[in-house]
């Protein structure tokens, strides 16, 4: 259905180049850029589990490296999820609901929100909508053609994020709720253990990179709820009538024996099990986050679909009762019959009007976590080329490998060895000893500071990064300051010798 695929391109590419990379977003952007061995002696040591998404970027940047091509993959993602939710509705219902639930997803702001993300979440996403469509088509033809597609489509989305292998378990569950033959379990299962195994290698290697996610927390009762509310839509008049368009598609029916699972069968697992898993697993090693699951929420368009169906079949029938009482045939005019597709689309406009001011919030630089373009603008205004310059932490040096012509000429110095050269995301630092010797050799520094590295109680475990503190502290005085949303540049001169007990204030 290509109207789904339209509206979600539209949307995806509506202020695409919001002016600025967030710090994940910059991640992407400057290991993107590396050499392909570059990139894998990186992923030797951290990031394994976006190594692929990584080499697909590298050809992407490759051609041209800016912001809006950094996002581009993720709108036609998120584009071609729609399209395979639009499909999934037409495989399991009948076109009107298709089109409903690829509209839907198209105007969800979730969806929306991550097709601007220069991260995999929305290919992780296609990947999972287009593996879900090939278990469909596997379980009425289940030849062996099919479920190696179905085994390729899974192992290339668990590639480009190992947590997606849950998919797996909600597939399993519309299995069973089909009731399929023991056939059609065997060829699933071969096809699911040769996309296991595929992943293996890469989650035996990110295993031992678990420190990354360290900063992840046991999800409570108000995650449950958020999430629930970003599949529906977020806004408080939308929420509402989700929730029982989705009652309705769960009410029981009978219907004939198909080949096929029911709609719900396919999108309640898929909506349900992926999110609730990775809670259960939380409460041991916590591993959930929503960008983990945003391929669950195909789940959701598709029962509100599916429940706004059968109330227009509901209507439909009165309709055509009541026509043939009256002696009119007006139920059966081809009018009528495109009458409910319309109004489904007509309310369907009315929800993205209602929502459309989310949707405007995540197209500029404040609808993420942080603005690295606005350090830059402050480090361009400031830094000529020589000056010195500390990052602290060091994690503060991402605005300078996402927007190095801000930098350019500077001198780096506690940097030992610069991220490409040394495997790693920012860089391996200089000792404590040989940053104490540098610093001792400065009359001025300026210093790149992260907010939280502002905080009174901040106390770093790295001996080089204690240093930073303590000398700076000790040893200058602050002269200068330019803060932006995320970070503060700060200009330190050496403190005269007769301050030297004194510890003056920022003027």
């Amino acid at each position: 259905m290509s109207v789904p695929v339209l509206v979600m391109l539209g949307l995806g590419l509506w202020g695409l180049d919001r002016g600025g990379m967030w710090r994940d977003e910059a991640v992407t952007f400057q290991v993107a850029r590396r050499s392909v061995p570059q990139i894998w002696h990186l992923l030797h040591s951290v990031d394994a589990v976006h190594g692929l998404y990584y080499l697909l970027m590298h050809a992407v940047l490759t051609l041209h490296p800016s912001e809006a091509a950094l996002r581009l993959p993720s709108v036609c993602g998120a584009a071609a999820t729609a399209g395979f939710v639009a499909a999934l509705g037409v495989r399991l219902g009948r076109p009107r609901v298709g089109l409903w639930a690829g509209l839907l997803y198209a105007v969800t702001p979730l969806g929306g929100y991550y097709a601007q993300e220069g991260r995999s979440y929305a290919l992780v996403a296609a990947g999972a909508a287009g593996a879900t469509l090939l278990l469909v088509g596997a379980l009425r033809s289940p030849r062996p053609a099919r479920w190696g597609a179905y085994a390729g489509a899974v192992a290339v989305t668990c590639l480009l994020h190992e947590l997606a292998v849950v998919l797996l378990l909600a597939h399993a569950a519309t299995l069973a709720a089909a009731r399929v033959p023991w056939r059609v379990w065997r060829g699933w299962a071969c096809a699911a253990g040769a996309a296991f195994l595929v992943l293996l290698p890469l989650a035996l290697v990110s295993h031992a990179q678990s420190a990354q996610v360290a900063w992840l927390a046991v999800p409570g009762a108000g995650s449950a709820e958020h999430l629930l509310r970003e599949f529906t839509g977020p806004a408080e008049l939308v929420v509402a009538p989700y929730l029982v368009l989705i009652a309705v598609a769960l009410r029981p029916s009978p219907r004939l024996r198909r080949v096929e699972p029911s709609l719900p069968a396919v999108a309640l697992p898929l909506m349900v099990l992926p999110p609730a898993a990775l809670f259960a697993v939380s409460r041991v090693v916590p591993l959930y986050d929503e960008r983990y699951v945003l391929y669950a929420l195909a789940g959701a368009p598709l029962l509100a679909a599916a429940g706004a169906d059968r109330l227009a079949g509901a209507v439909a029938g009165l309709w055509r009762a009541r026509s043939r009482r009256s002696g009119a045939a007006i139920g059966d005019h081809p009018l009528g019959q495109l009458f409910a597709p319309l109004v489904g689309v007509l309310a369907i406009a009315l929800v993205l009007t209602w929502q459309l001011p989310l949707l405007r919030q995540d197209r500029v630089p404040a609808g993420r976590p942080d603005n690295l373009a606005t350090v830059a603008t402050a480090a361009v205004r400031v830094l000529r080329p020589g000056e010195p310059v500390l990052f602290l932490p060091s994690i503060g040096r991402r605005s300078a490998l996402a927007y190095p012509e801000a930098f350019r000429g500077v001198r780096d110095v506690a940097l030992a060895l610069p991220g490409p050269a040394s495997g790693t995301l920012y860089g391996v630092e200089t000792g404590p000893q040989e940053l104490r010797r540098r610093l001792a050799r400065l009359d001025h520094v300026w210093v790149v500071t992260e907010r939280f590295a502002l905080r009174p109680g901040w106390y770093p475990r790295d001996p080089t990064e204690r240093v930073k503190l303590a000398v700076v502290d000790e040893e200058f005085v602050p002269r200068e300051e330019i803060i932006r949303r995320g970070a503060t540049v700060r200009l330190f001169v050496r403190r005269p010798p007769a301050d030297s007990f004194g510890r003056p204030e920022l003027p």
